[in-house]
């Protein structure tokens, strides 16, 4: 009887462990979101792509003070607004760019001008469709043709007018800034060509510019484009296979050199490869300080 009692309390206390697991893993915490600063949020239904977005506008400091009520601020657009300013939208790596934070701690430091960054939400499944204005014969052989040599126009028609509309913008080329990783970075480079007056500056962070087969990296020789600065960043673990990270390392250089000769020195050209740097948003975070500080300080960091 004495064991029928033990059995039965120690199936009963593993019933119990079981229910408190199955409970816990049923139930998981609400990710808190890591946005600081003043975000705002909008809707945008594109009429080039036929889909709608979020376009996230984070203001700077005071911007709604009563002395800065007449006061007009540059613009930086950056690309997959999802995985700026919080964790909890980063689908992969569950980590931000942390450009809310980072673009307050420069503006508080005097490193930059207050500037308003809008972050542009990717459309998905259908991101690479938008982002890629060549097919990747790499990475996806058998894609579509892509659509991204529409993206400069849903930029400039669709995108800025919103912004443009509703917030005190300076406009115009030495206003107005752009910048995307990855696909992002592909669609920032080709903007930058197919809209030569409009982007002053350029974030280019890890480009896949095998895209085409390296027809964006052909796209810039002769360079024709003239924004003021370019910041261009990529890591020397971007891709797992060495000899692979090897020929993306000689296409970014290869690019680097295509600005040099025309005219670029390194008060307007900055190319960082750091060398342990993985293809992540932790990455694109680290450099951005030095980014943000190379394209809009008052003179380039480090000069």
């Amino acid at each position: 009887m004495f064991e029928r009692i033990i059995r039965y309390c120690v199936l009963l206390c593993a019933c119990q462990v079981l229910a408190a697991v199955s409970l816990a893993e049923g139930t998981t915490a609400p990710c808190k979101s890591t946005v600081t600063g003043d975000l705002r949020l909008h809707s945008l239904m594109s009429q080039i792509f036929g889909n709608t977005r979020t376009i996230r506008v984070l203001v700077p400091p005071g911007y709604d003070a009563p002395e800065n009520s007449t006061r007009k601020y540059p613009v930086l657009y950056l690309l997959d607004g999802q995985n700026l300013f919080d964790a909890c939208l980063s689908e992969v790596s569950h980590h931000e760019w942390e450009v809310d934070e980072t673009v307050y701690r420069l503006i508080r430091e005097h490193k930059i001008p207050p500037l308003i960054v809008v972050g542009i939400d990717h459309a998905g499944k259908d991101r690479p469709a938008e982002y890629l204005p060549y097919k990747d014969y790499f990475g996806d052989p058998d894609m579509p043709d892509p659509n991204g040599k529409k993206f400069p126009d849903f930029l400039t028609d669709e995108v800025m007018p919103l912004v443009d509309g509703r917030y005190r913008t300076l406009r115009g080329h030495d206003n107005t800034g752009l910048g995307g990783s990855s696909y992002g970075g592909v669609a920032t480079l080709y903007a930058l060509l197919a809209k030569p007056n409009q982007f002053g500056f350029g974030l280019i962070e890890s480009a896949s510019l095998d895209v085409g087969m390296g027809q964006l990296v052909r796209d810039t020789a002769p360079l024709v484009a003239r924004p003021n600065r370019v910041f261009i960043g990529f890591g020397g673990k971007e891709a797992d296979d060495p000899v692979i990270n090897d020929l993306m390392v000689g296409l970014v250089r290869q690019v680097q050199a295509n600005f040099k000769a025309a005219g670029y020195d390194e008060t307007r050209l900055r190319l960082v490869i750091d060398s342990d740097a993985h293809h992540t948003e932790a990455a694109w975070a680290k450099r951005l300080p030095d980014a943000l500080t190379f394209l809009y300080g008052s003179s380039p960091a480090g000069q």
